[in-house]
């Protein structure tokens, strides 16, 4: 039995190689550009002020979206008192 040579073309000729590659470039090209932008635009320090936080009794003219976190969560579906006529 004889065999028949095959040509075979370099990988660079083949599409799926590309496919996987191109996934780890396009990571580490969105990791350079989040870089670049966190650098470029830092967040401002706010220095000197107090931040803003509702009571726990419920004061009137207190936004509940600034209630402490564990009782904004655990009073997430109760009705809103303040915006009932």
């Amino acid at each position: 039995m004889t065999s028949i040579p095959t040509q075979t073309a370099p990988w660079w000729k083949y599409g799926h190689v590309w496919l996987v590659i191109s996934g780890p470039v396009m990571v580490v090209a969105a990791g350079v550009v989040t870089t670049f932008l966190a650098v470029k635009y830092p967040d401002a320090v706010i220095i000197g002020q107090k931040p803003a936080r509702a009571s726990r009794t419920g004061e009137p003219g207190q936004p509940r979206a600034l209630a402490p976190a564990l009782e904004g969560r655990n009073h997430a579906a109760t009705p809103d008192k303040a915006a009932r006529p």
